[in-house]
């Protein structure tokens, strides 16, 4: 008997997605039949989670709006069955731990072998998790110490927004915005905004 798997692959860089949708309609054997949905950005994933229901999650982490991470809250948050696994360039160890935080369920580098990919699939869609040991390990390093308000005030301002734009994006007050990157600056002894969104995001909080 055939087993429909509904996959939603959220990858920003075009090349990428269309190599891994052949992939995934290419590798699996007879018994699963994979339906793949492609979108280009995290924002058009969170619109196709909200409108229907997916087997399973596989995101890159650093797209245009949400990031894969905050899909992976996002579903955690509903404790909705999808399945998730985050395929990354990165092997950060801040990315590592939030991902563990949100209940991921894979994570695997991007230049992993292709088998490694549908081996993944196929443990997490049994209800395994699938992380390389190596990236585990790291992941028990340095602790996060933004909150969410924080981190998203400073990734908006690591994108060069200014405090108006970050306060209209996120529906607070300009004040507000500068305590929380005043509060993000103060954490990672940065010099400004930018060395802060610099630090945080090569340690994988952002």
């Amino acid at each position: 008997m055939t087993k429909k798997l509904n996959v939603l692959l959220a990858e920003d860089q075009a090349m990428v997605r269309g190599a891994l949708a052949a992939l995934l309609s290419l590798a699996m054997d007879d018994t699963i039949a994979m339906t793949v949905t492609e979108v280009e950005n995290g924002d058009q994933a969170m619109q196709q989670l909200k409108q229907q229901e997916f087997d399973l999650l596989l995101t890159d982490i650093e797209m245009p709006g949400k990031t894969g991470l905050e899909l992976c809250q996002y579903l955690q948050q509903q404790a909705s069955p999808t399945k998730t696994i985050i395929l990354t360039t990165f092997g950060r160890s801040g990315y590592i731990k939030r991902a563990l935080e949100f209940g991921v369920g894979g994570f695997l580098l991007k230049d992993a072998p292709s088998d490694d990919l549908i081996h993944a699939i196929n443990q997490v869609m049994a209800g395994k998790r699938v992380i390389d040991p190596e990236l585990a390990i790291s992941a028990i390093g340095d602790e996060d110490p933004l909150n969410d308000k924080e981190r998203k005030a400073l990734r908006l301002a690591g994108e060069g927004k200014s405090t108006n734009e970050i306060a209209q994006l996120l529906f607070i007050a300009e004040g507000t915005v500068r305590n929380y990157l005043s509060e993000a600056i103060a954490k990672l002894n940065a010099t400004n905004r930018i060395d802060a969104a610099r630090i945080a995001r090569q340690k994988g909080w952002l």
